[in-house]
């Protein structure tokens, strides 16, 4: 009977482990493309390996001292760069804006992630990083996928593109 309940369990906690990843993977494939431009961003860690901590400009302008997780809401140009509107609080975007799912960290806005990983020794493909593209579920949340440049290229060695 022990046995039962652990394959049962087992097998539950595969199934969930598994659908939260068919998730990802779905935001990653059909997710809105949203831009945010990036404030200088950090140096990479000799620690962690090759990555480049990000900072979001929209977060260094935007949020006050106190502020808590929640949405705010984004209007989208034509190129889907993101400027910031107004915090949703309980309100629905309007035609043209996305809501875009942000939480508080040791007093500091995350988008997603503060940190966007690479290989080892390829840190200079993305040394002109000026936007991080993010795909964005319909409730908000969002999945970093890539980072671009100045001209909204994205960077990255060739071949290797996120689309």
């Amino acid at each position: 009977m022990r046995n039962i309940v652990l394959f049962v369990t087992a097998a539950c906690v595969l199934v969930l482990v598994n659908y939260n990843i068919w998730q990802r993977e779905e935001l990653i494939h059909s997710g809105r493309t949203v831009l945010l431009e990036l404030a200088p961003v950090d140096p990479r860690s000799l620690m962690q390996g090759d990555y480049m901590a990000l900072r979001f400009k929209i977060g260094d302008e935007k949020f006050p001292p106190g502020a808590k997780d929640g949405r705010m809401i984004l209007a989208l140009d034509t190129r889907s760069v993101a400027t910031f509107r107004r915090f949703a609080g309980d309100a629905q975007p309007a035609a043209g804006e996305v809501a875009f799912r942000y939480r508080i960290r040791n007093g500091k806005p995350k988008f997603a992630t503060n940190a966007f990983f690479f290989q080892e020794k390829q840190g200079d493909y993305y040394s002109a990083a000026k936007y991080g593209e993010f795909r964005l579920a319909p409730d908000g949340e969002a999945i970093l996928v890539a980072l671009r440049g100045a001209d909204l290229q994205t960077l990255g060695p060739q071949g290797r593109a996120v689309r």
